[in-house]
C-alpha cells in the first residue's frame, strides 16, 4: 500500500518532485536501540494503520492531517543539521515508497536508518533497519531479509512469546532487543528478569524520555 505521495511539475522546476506527508522533523539523539545516544536527524512521516493502544505518537496516524513536503526540502534540512544518522520513522513509514527519499539522502552522503513495524512491503535503501514488529498488525514477509536489529516492545508475557517467534525469522546475526513499554507498570522488571535468563537478548530503554528530550 502506498499512501499520499504527490508528484507535481512547475514551469520553474520541470523535473518531477515527490512529496510525502510529514508530522515533524527534529534534531536530537537516537534514544533507543543499538544507536542510542547518537546525533540524529529525524523525519517522522504521517500515516499508520497498526493501531498500537500505547502509541505515544497517535497524532501521526492520519496522513491527511499533516502537510506534504518535498524530498528536496527534507534532504536540505537533514544536511543542515549535520547529523551522524538520519532516521526515517513514523507513524509507519513503509506505508510510503521510500526509494526516492532514501536515494536522495544517500546521494547527499547521509547515513540513513529506518524504524518500522514492517507491516507493509519493504522499500528504500538503508544503512540500518530497526524492526519493531507489533502483534496488532503482523509484518509483511519482505521485511525479514533487511533487519539489522529486532526491537520488541514488551507489556506482558504474550509480548515475550511474540518476540521469540519473530526472532526465529531473522538472521542469527541480528541484534535482539526487548524494550519495556514506558507506561506499563512492571514492564521494566519483566524485561530485566527475562534478559538475565535469556542472554541472546538485550535491554533497550527509551533514554530520550529519561533525559527529557524529544
Amino acid at each position: 500500500m502506498t499512501s499520499p505521495t504527490t508528484i507535481s511539475q512547475t514551469a520553474e522546476s520541470p523535473l518531477l518532485t515527490l512529496a510525502l506527508p510529514v508530522v515533524e522533523t527534529f534534531h536530537s539523539i537516537q534514544g533507543e536501540g543499538m544507536w542510542a545516544g547518537t546525533n540524529a536527524f529525524f523525519i517522522r512521516l504521517a500515516g499508520c494503520d497498526v493501531g498500537c493502544p500505547w502509541c505515544d505518537t497517535k497524532q501521526s496516524w492520519n496522513p491527511k492531517r499533516h502537510p506534504l513536503r518535498t524530498l528536496e526540502e527534507l534532504v536540505a534540512e537533514a544536511q543542515s543539521a549535520n547529523p551522524q544518522i538520519v532516521v526515517i520513522t513514523g507513524g509507519e513509514p513503509l506505508m510510503h515508497d521510500l526509494s526516492a527519499l532514501t536515494g536522495q539522502l544517500k546521494e547527499s552522503g547521509l547515513q540513513t536508518h529506518l524504524e518500522t513495524s514492517g507491516a507493509h512491503p519493504f522499500s528504500g535503501n538503508f544503512d540500518w533497519v530497526t524492526f519493531s514488529p507489533k502483534r496488532f498488525k503482523p509484518p509483511h514477509s519482505s521485511i525479514y531479509a533487511h533487519v539489522s536489529e529486532l526491537k520488541v516492545v514488551i507489556q506482558n508475557e504474550v509480548d515475550l512469546e511474540w518476540a521469540e517467534q519473530q526472532a526465529t525469522q531473522v538472521s542469527s546475526t541480528v541484534v535482539k532487543l526487548l524494550q519495556p513499554e514506558w507506561e506499563t507498570p512492571g514492564s521494566r522488571d519483566k524485561v530485566f528478569a527475562y534478559v538475565l535468563k535469556h542472554p541472546e537478548w538485550r535491554v533497550s530503554l527509551q533514554t530520550h524520555k529519561f533525559l527529557g528530550v524529544q
